[in-house]
């Protein structure tokens, strides 16, 4: 038998077991993300892929990030995620049409993707328990919320209500699912929303027609969830132009403040985490009645805290303040709406007074 002298076998490059099988199923533990936006980077699409498996019980392979490296193409906007298993990179899958950085991304298999060979080394279908509700992902629950005629609303202003919402989309027809994503703790709105049209036709009317319009204090983004870049054909053009003067004036009826009155209701002022600590509430609330007691006489102020036991609490996130007179509410209103709390925009709208006075904070 042939026998190699003492430490010659260290000189051979022979690469790791581990390294092999890394290189190995590498075709199957890549994703394809598409669509991202200029501000993405290497870093936050890892630590954003990272948090959102966790979020979801995507992460099978243990504790620590299911990222382990990221190529980012900027010019054409897309990148591919290597993740830590071939599991995790299936449970990665559901993740299509999840909100980053403001924008629906895509979230498929890469092109060198071999199904044949990947059914052998791991799962190829998400798991079916992902709790998708944890990252606003829940098409199942939306009344058939999928395929390419789905539509993501963004850049909603928070104060907007579902029933304000879903009146202004249906200007252009019934809905067939509707989603108003909402933030799992506090219930409040998250500025952004899924919806399919009954009639397929108007997906690119609705589009176009809402994409770019300024609403509040806000700029509409409203497109095809799947980055489709269809326009509206020849023959819609007209009913397009039908429902621009229906808009213009909802847009009106939705500005805030159109109805003005005692109680101001702030967002994007405090925060849930901000409002656990008894301490920390308690100087919250004393730099609020000091700020806001500036602009007339505050009769009384109302920051809702979250449940220590968990549940929703209605208002959590919001501020509300009454004032003794509509005069100094309007005051308060043009002084604080706009202002940066913690690099956040202040919103400011009046609140029914009748709703503040039965502590109906959900408005």
């Amino acid at each position: 038998m042939f026998s190699l002298p003492t430490g010659q076998l260290g000189a051979l490059p022979v690469m790791p077991i581990h390294a092999m099988t890394q290189q190995a199923t590498r075709h199957a533990r890549r994703i394809y993300v598409g669509g991202l936006p200029p501000t993405a980077n290497e870093q936050s699409i890892a630590t954003f892929f990272s948090h959102v498996m966790s979020a979801i019980g995507g992460n099978t392979a243990g504790p620590g990030d299911a990222v382990v490296n990221v190529y980012i193409n900027h010019e054409k906007k897309f990148a591919f995620v290597e993740m830590r298993s071939v599991e995790e990179a299936s449970n990665a899958m559901a993740l299509d049409g999840i909100i980053f950085e403001g924008a629906p991304v895509k979230v498929k298999r890469p092109t060198d993707y071999n199904p044949s060979l990947a059914a052998t080394l791991g799962p190829s279908q998400p798991n079916p328990n992902l709790n998708l509700n944890a990252v606003g992902l829940n098409p199942g629950s939306a009344g058939g919320l999928d395929g390419p005629d789905r539509i993501f609303v963004g850049g909603l202003p928070y104060y907007f209500t579902e029933g304000q919402i879903r009146e202004l989309l249906e200007s252009f027809g019934p809905l067939r699912g509707f989603d108003l994503v909402k933030d799992r703790e506090t219930g409040n709105s998250k500025g952004y929303a899924f919806c399919v049209y009954q009639d397929l036709s108007v997906t690119d009317i609705a589009c176009a027609a809402l994409n770019g319009i300024k609403m509040g204090d806000k700029v509409l983004t409203v497109k095809r969830a799947s980055q489709s870049t269809a326009q509206p054909k020849p023959e819609q053009e007209s009913v397009l132009l039908q429902v621009q003067q229906h808009i213009a004036l909802q847009k009106l009826m939705l500005q805030p403040g159109t109805a003005a009155t005692k109680v101001l209701c702030l967002t994007q002022v405090v925060t849930a985490d901000e409002l656990r600590g008894d301490e920390d509430y308690a100087d919250i609330l004393e730099d609020m009645r000091l700020e806001c007691g500036k602009f007339g006489t505050l009769l009384n102020l109302v920051i809702p805290r979250p449940n220590p036991n968990g549940d929703p609490t209605p208002g959590v996130g919001k501020v509300f303040l009454e004032y003794a007179d509509v005069e100094s509410a309007a005051k308060a209103r043009q002084g604080l709406h706009g202002r940066k709390y913690d690099g956040n925009q202040a919103v400011a709208v009046f609140y029914p007074e009748n709703r503040f006075s039965q502590g109906d904070y959900d408005g």
